[in-house]
């Protein structure tokens, strides 16, 4: 096994597992632990794959300020536990199949792949690159950020608010 290998199958691994455990957990709270944890081994793959960028903006955006929040949203609203409830009759059946269906692409995937490695060609120097990357986002898309920044600053509002009329009644 060499070290490139090592440095991508444990993340990766990590990544997997902490998902599983994000769907399979119980506690609200302890679901969003293991979605920061897995938001920061995909961050690790990206500082695999040479993009230092997207992975400190992986952290800080998802791992910082979005999960933060949910936590404080689930904190706020008093909901460690889900609530138990009946499952309805296809889901099951559905989920098998959704799995089987993923299942045969990935092997597919893996079959035309041809078992080489696709040459990997080196990025341009300026593509990606913090300035590049604030002065597009600031310039062309700047509505969208905005925008993006009051639906957040919205549902926060909103929770607090429902979550005010809860505790009075």
């Amino acid at each position: 096994m060499s070290l490139s290998f090592l440095l991508f199958f444990l993340p990766a691994l990590v990544a997997v597992i902490t998902g599983i455990l994000m769907l399979i957990s119980r506690n609200a709270v302890y679901a969003a632990l293991f979605l920061i944890l897995n938001f920061s081994s995909v961050a690790v793959l990206y500082l695999v794959l040479g993009a230092p960028f997207i992975a400190f903006s992986q952290i800080t955006v998802y791992a910082g300020a979005i999960m933060i929040l949910f936590l404080f949203v689930i904190m706020l609203l008093g909901a460690e536990k889900l609530p138990q409830s009946q499952n309805l009759r296809w889901q099951r059946p559905a989920v098998i199949v959704l799995a089987a269906i993923t299942l045969a692409e990935a092997a597919v995937a893996l079959i035309t792949q041809g078992g080489g490695q696709p040459a990997i060609q080196a990025p341009v120097s300026t593509l990606g690159s913090p300035a590049d990357v604030g002065m597009v986002l600031f310039n062309e898309y700047t509505l969208p950020f905005e925008v993006t920044s009051v639906i957040l600053l919205v549902a926060v509002i909103g929770a607090i608010v429902l979550t005010h009329k809860a505790k009075r009644s």
